[in-house]
């Protein structure tokens, strides 16, 4: 939505903008996505919609993502995130006076300014951006918010900023396949790095120590559930979604696994048996818990998208949002999903009946596998990312032996589990 600006120093915009920030704060602290006393006074400091002026006050101090660049193809590149989760990390990151931040992905500068605010006169923050134009426009929001401290560099974010390092702090707004050299060597003994990074399609929002070891590597502190748009430049991941060509659906796999389109697309149009399963699942399930375990247990996971283009496929899937997605498991013949058992009353966070369908020829062992990992899911507590440990070493450092999932990337491996959440035997679906 564009708005009619008034001029800057209308007394009616500071005024109105003054009262949706105060009850933008007062929203995000009442939810739980603020903590810190010192994360709260920043978002009351910060104007955010100085950094959004082509849009409305009303707009932005929504507790929404606002897309302010997309790619020839009008994929979303850049984008202010939601408020929500700007303090959730915010929160995670812990930045003190005196600290000394990178961050890699400027966008408008809104979260540079809010990180200036809690690093305050002693400290220091270095905004990284690949794009001139955006560094370009962030250092114009940041001039016209009277925040005048932070840095700004153009360059590719995969190298970070070595001119300045070390660095108590390293941060990225946008989401990473993999953990960079760079970024190791960047940080101070004990510093901390924040980034939303890629497990198997999942994205987590992972702040990671320095840990010196034996053997040395980055343990995870927080874990949260998070969706931002993708690392570009040097650092850039596999891109795990194909689309199935037919209009808005689309498979995920995880990280470089291959997935026939057409092949997929054969599978779906010969549905087998379905099974019921007594668990109960809330969309919200399909990528904060159950996905999220599926995607650390079972390489073979899969995700169906759908979007609200695919209409006539959308109730054959659980609901995700506004658009529909599902959950499953994607073998060389076969394919077994998640389906809803009755969509009654579904919602993000309402739980509803679900089965599993098996596809192909090989289908009803993965059905039995998925619904298996579906009932050691729930035996476990239903655990999610909050409860997710997650340790990080580089890819030639071998870590300690243990029965934890080990997902390998091109500089680094993660160890994986859940520490807190007992996990039973899986049971076999009877077919």
């Amino acid at each position: 939505q564009r708005w009619t600006r008034l001029p800057p120093g209308s007394t009616l915009i500071r005024v109105r903008a003054d009262q949706l920030r105060a009850a933008m704060v007062v929203g995000l602290v009442r939810g739980g996505r603020i903590h810190s006393p010192a994360v709260r006074r920043a978002f009351r400091a910060v104007p955010r919609h100085v950094f959004l002026p082509e849009f409305s006050p009303e707009d932005a101090y929504r507790d929404e993502p606002i897309v302010t660049k997309r790619d020839d193809a009008g994929r979303p590149i850049s984008s202010s995130s939601q408020p929500a989760i700007m303090g959730i990390m915010l929160d995670q990151l812990d930045v003190r006076p005196g600290h000394r931040v990178l961050e890699i992905g400027a966008g408008t500068g809104y979260n540079a300014a809010l990180m200036a605010e809690l690093v305050g006169p002693t400290g220091s923050v270095v905004a990284v951006d690949i794009d001139e134009d955006l560094v370009r426009g962030a250092e114009e929001h940041l001039m016209a918010a009277g925040s005048f401290s932070v840095r700004l560099v153009t360059g590719d974010g995969a190298l970070g900023y070595p001119e300045g390092a070390p660095f108590d702090r390293i941060v990225l707004t946008v989401g990473s396949w993999d953990i960079q050299p760079a970024w190791w060597r960047q940080l101070v003994p004990g510093g901390r790095l924040l980034l939303p990074l890629s497990v198997r399609g999942s994205q987590l929002a992972v702040a990671l120590d320095l840990v010196a070891g034996p053997p040395p590597g980055l343990h995870s502190v927080s874990v949260r559930s998070c969706a931002f748009v993708r690392l570009r430049g040097t650092g850039a991941g596999p891109d795990s979604s194909r689309a199935l060509g037919r209009d808005g659906l689309a498979v995920q796999t995880a990280d470089e696994r291959p997935a026939d389109p057409r092949a997929v697309c054969a599978l779906l149009d010969a549905p087998g048996p379905e099974w019921p399963s007594p668990v109960r699942l809330a969309a919200v399930d399909l990528w904060d818990g159950l996905g999220l375990w599926l995607a650390v247990q079972q390489p073979d996971i899969c995700r169906l998208l759908v979007s609200a283009a695919a209409s006539d496929r959308a109730p054959s899937l659980l609901p995700v949002g506004l658009d529909g997605g599902t959950v499953g498991l994607l073998g060389s013949h076969g394919l077994a999903l998640l389906v809803p058992g009755s969509r009654d009353g579904a919602g993000f966070d309402r739980r509803f009946p679900v089965a599993v369908r098996a596809y192909g020829p090989d289908g009803a062992e993965l059905a039995a596998r998925l619904a298996g990992q579906l009932d050691t899911w729930a035996a476990a507590g239903r655990p999610t990312a909050t409860d997710l440990r997650l340790r990080a070493y580089p890819a030639g450092v071998a870590p300690a032996a243990s029965s934890a999932a080990v997902v390998r990337k091109a500089h680094s491996q993660l160890v994986l589990d859940w520490p807190r959440n007992s996990v039973p035997s899986s049971p076999i679906l009877e077919r």
